[in-house]
């Protein structure tokens, strides 16, 4: 097996600045697009586990749009083979006056229909 094989880790570096994008201006639809559209599809957020394509859309819908810019700190791809990657990340928001430092996960899979998050989770660190 070829870890970090350079052209896929292309494929989820051109991917990712989309999922960024869709997540700061909450465009719903590219985010649940992004996600396997299947009832094992997980993402596990700063507040909410999600079960389900139908739970993470439903989330997604109904999020306020208020305050989601971040800056990214680091970002890591690393990929096993032709299908399957991660992609970590370490953020930063500012809510009022506080900065808060964020992590995120996510498992992607090349899938018949392309490159799809099967699996994420967000979590902020304590202050």
């Amino acid at each position: 097996m070829i870890i970090n094989d350079p052209d896929v880790v292309a494929e989820l570096a051109e991917l990712y600045p989309r999922y960024e994008q869709a997540l700061v201006t909450n465009d719903a639809a590219t985010l649940t697009a992004m996600f396997w559209d299947s009832e094992y599809a997980l993402r596990f957020g700063a507040t909410e586990n999600l079960h389900g394509a139908s739970e993470i859309d439903a989330f997604r819908r109904s999020r306020s749009a208020a305050n989601l810019a971040r800056i990214t700190k680091r970002l890591d791809i690393v990929t096993f083979g032709r299908d399957y990657g991660s992609v970590t990340l370490e953020f930063e928001r500012q809510v009022g006056d506080k900065l808060l430092q964020g992590r995120q996960s996510q498992v992607w899979v090349r899938l018949s229909e392309g490159w799809r998050i099967v699996s994420a989770h967000v979590s902020m660190l304590q202050a």
